[in-house]
C-alpha cells in the first residue's frame, strides 16, 4: 500500500459522500438495500474507533416514488416539495440501519449560506463537533425543501468538500456511480483509470464534462472541483464507485486518490476563495490593489472607488480592479450603503464626518483572501 493510500485507511476522521444514484433503483426510488450496503462499510468503521460523517443525496429521489412523480422533477417547487417527503424517509432508514451497529445518527441540513455567514457557519461546525464528541454519526445534506436556486450547492460534492474543510477531516471519500477518474470517458476505447492526481497539472486534457445519472445532479466536474477544494485545505480525497466503498475507506487501489496541495488553515477564507458566492463588489483604485496583491494590508475606504450590488455586513464581496479583475474576496465590515458613503475617505475623514464607528477598515486583513 502507497504511503497516500495508507493516510487514508489510517484516517481517524472521514467524510463520506453518496449521491442519489448510488441509493436508488432502476426506478428512481430510494433502495435501501444500496443504503444497507453502504451503512455496513461505514457501522464497522465506526466500531473501529474512526469518525465517521456521512453527506447524503436523495432526499428529492426519496420523494419520487410516494409522489407518484415518473422521474425527478426538474421544477423547483415541485423539488423542495420531493424534498420535505424525502427527507424523513430517508433519515429513517439510516437510523433503521446504523441502528444495528449500536449507532446513533443525528440528522444536519445545510445552506450555502451556512457555509459562508460568520454566525451560521461557526454554528454548524460547532453542531458538527458536538454531534462527533457524543458518538453519533452526522447525516449531512442539503436542506432542499428551503433552496432556492441561489442558494444551492447544486451538488453534494461540494457541500461534502466543505464539510471535510471545516471539520478538518483527514480524508474525503466521493461515492459515485462512475468507479473512477479515466483519461477519458469510462466506455471510450483506450480509456485508462488515473489512480492519483499529485495537482491541477495532472487533469490536463483530461474530459471531465460528462455528467452523472438521471437521477443525480453533479456530474464529474463537481467532483473534480470538491476534490480541489478539500485538497488544498489538506485533505485527502478518493473518488470511487459506491460498490467499492469498503475497499475505498480502507486505503485499497480502487477509485482515484487526489493528494493534498495545502495545509488545514483557517478553513472559511479557503471556502471564501473556491466556493463562496459573492453579493456585490468592490471597485478599487491602483494603490489599493498593490497594498492587497502584497498581502499586508486590510482594505481602507480610501482606496474604494465604487461600490457594486447591495450586501450586508459580514457577508462576502468581490474585490475589483479598474479593468474588473478579480483580485480578492472578502467578508465585508460594512453594508453596501456604508460602504458607498465611506469611499474614497481616509480613515481620519471617516471619523470627522461619519462617525468613530466608521473610522476603521472596511475590510480586515484576517477576513480576506488574495486570489
Amino acid at each position: 500500500m502507497s504511503e497516500a493510500r495508507a493516510a487514508v485507511s489510517q484516517a481517524r476522521r472521514i467524510v463520506v459522500k453518496v449521491g442519489s444514484s448510488s441509493l436508488t433503483g432502476p426506478d428512481g426510488r430510494l433502495d435501501e438495500a444500496r443504503l444497507g450496503a453502504l451503512v455496513d462499510v461505514l457501522g464497522e468503521a465506526r466500531t473501529e474507533g474512526r469518525e465517521v460523517l456521512l453527506v447524503t443525496s436523495g432526499s428529492i429521489a426519496a420523494g419520487i416514488g410516494p409522489l407518484g412523480l415518473a422521474a425527478r422533477p426538474t421544477n423547483l417547487e415541485l423539488q423542495q416539495a420531493a424534498a420535505s417527503v424525502g427527507q424523513g424517509a430517508l433519515i429513517h432508514a439510516y437510523t433503521v440501519a446504523f441502528a444495528r451497529f449500536g449507532l446513533t445518527v443525528g440528522q444536519v441540513l445545510l445552506t450555502a449560506d451556512d457555509m459562508v455567514r460568520r454566525a451560521h457557519y461557526g454554528n454548524a461546525r460547532r453542531a458538527l463537533e458536538s454531534l462527533l464528541a457524543l458518538g453519533v454519526v452526522p447525516i449531512i445534506n442539503e436542506n432542499d425543501t428551503v433552496a432556492t436556486d441561489e442558494i444551492r450547492f447544486g451538488d453534494n460534492d461540494r457541500l461534502a468538500a466543505l464539510v471535510a474543510t471545516a471539520v478538518r477531516a483527514d480524508a474525503l471519500v466521493l461515492l459515485t456511480d462512475v468507479d473512477a477518474l479515466y483519461t477519458a470517458a469510462p466506455d471510450s476505447p483506450g480509456a485508462r483509470r488515473i489512480a492519483s492526481v499529485a495537482g491541477p497539472d495532472d487533469l490536463h486534457g483530461i474530459d471531465i464534462s460528462r455528467r452523472g445519472s438521471a437521477v443525480g445532479t453533479g456530474g464529474m466536474i463537481t467532483k473534480i472541483e470538491a476534490a480541489s477544494l478539500a485538497t488544498a485545505s489538506g485533505v485527502h480525497v478518493v473518488l470511487a464507485a459506491a460498490a467499492d466503498a469498503a475497499r475505498a475507506v480502507a486505503g485499497e487501489d480502487v477509485g482515484t486518490l487526489f493528494l493534498p496541495t495545502g495545509k488545514a488553515e483557517t478553513t472559511r477564507l479557503q471556502w471564501l476563495a473556491d466556493a463562496a458566492k459573492t453579493r456585490g463588489g468592490i471597485v478599487l483604485d491602483d494603490g489599493a490593489v498593490r497594498a492587497l496583491r502584497g498581502r499586508q494590508a486590510s482594505l481602507l475606504a480610501a482606496g474604494v472607488v465604487e461600490i457594486r450590488g447591495d450586501f450586508e455586513a459580514g457577508e462576502p464581496v468581490d474585490l475589483l480592479a479598474l479593468d474588473g479583475a478579480l483580485i480578492a474576496r472578502g467578508f465585508a465590515g460594512f453594508s453596501s450603503d456604508e460602504a458607498d458613503r465611506m469611499k474614497g475617505l481616509s480613515t481620519e475623514a471617516l471619523g470627522e464626518v461619519l462617525g468613530d464607528a466608521y473610522a476603521r477598515e472596511l475590510i480586515h486583513i484576517d477576513h480576506l483572501v488574495v486570489l
